[in-house]
């Protein structure tokens, strides 16, 4: 939806979720010197000011990045607040976004492209990268833009999928994406992010995605309080397709960490880290 502004949203909770398992997911494909490809259908605009007008007027990144800033982190997490710590100085005054935090672990041969609609955050997601040759900006709809490099070059490596999820109408056309775009590329790597709400769609995506047949699909859930009303953002998850060798047990152990972190009073969070679809 062109009206969503990830802006007064940097940082927080969810994206600390999402961008931790990123960062897994990167890491796991450095430890190969073959090349990869990322590729991102809603890119935002990579670099968010969080003394800006949007962070400032709802403050959420304050109950994300903000707990963990300057804080001892597991060994699995230093990836992630690298990337983070990269942006700043002393102060926490900016969010890399996932199009930044993933040029910020490509290596020289390795090819990212972002897709994002958004006129304005296409632009600025433009000027992050006019002179990073490794990345490439596309001005269009996600998923069609994604489809059309599948399978990309090179041929290992990671879509991450995140949509804003302000219509019901995104639940469906996320699986029929993910459809379409396993049977281009099934050894590839889909990382997907969806938000815990009280009206539950999240749940009917999860079993539309295990209904097509496609195995191995892992998820990683959070809730930092327990659900309540019919408004407002609860929990985050990542469901990711083919994920690296011991990306679970990695989730297992830094989930509860995490949780105690996040969660919105001592005592309120829970995680579940478990497989949807087995091999």
């Amino acid at each position: 939806m062109l009206s969503y502004q990830h802006g007064y949203h940097a940082g927080n909770f969810a994206d600390v979720h999402k961008h931790l398992v990123l960062n897994l997911l990167l890491q796991a494909l450095n430890r190969k010197a073959k090349p990869w490809s990322y590729l991102e259908t809603h890119g935002g605009r990579a670099r968010y000011d969080l003394e800006g007008d949007q962070a400032l007027k709802t403050g959420e990144y304050q109950g994300g990045i903000g707990r963990l800033w300057h804080q001892a982190l597991p060994q699995d997490a230093e990836g992630y607040m690298e990337q983070v710590t990269r942006e700043n100085q002393d102060a926490l005054t900016c969010y890399p976004g996932s199009p930044l935090q993933a040029a910020g672990m490509a290596r020289e041969d390795d090819r990212i492209s972002i897709m994002e609609l958004h006129p304005a955050e296409a632009d600025a997601l433009k000027a992050v990268f006019r002179q990073d040759a490794r990345v490439a900006v596309h001005h269009r709809d996600g998923y069609e833009g994604v489809l059309s490099q599948m399978p990309p070059r090179p041929n290992r490596g990671v879509v991450l999928i995140d949509p804003a999820f302000e219509v019901k109408k995104e639940y469906q056309d996320l699986v029929r994406f993910i459809t379409k775009a396993y049977k281009h590329w099934p050894n590839g790597c889909f990382a997907i992010w969806y938000p815990l709400l009280p009206a539950d769609l999240w749940r009917k995506m999860k079993q539309d995605l295990k209904d097509t047949g496609i195995r191995k699909m892992l998820c990683a859930e959070l809730e930092i309080m327990p659900a309540s009303g019919e408004r407002g953002m609860y929990g985050s998850g990542m469901l990711v397709i083919n994920p690296p060798w011991q990306l679970d047990h990695t989730l297992e152990a830094l989930s509860p960490w995490l949780t105690e972190r996040l969660e919105l009073e001592k005592g309120q969070g829970t995680w579940r880290v478990e497989w949807l679809v087995p091999e």
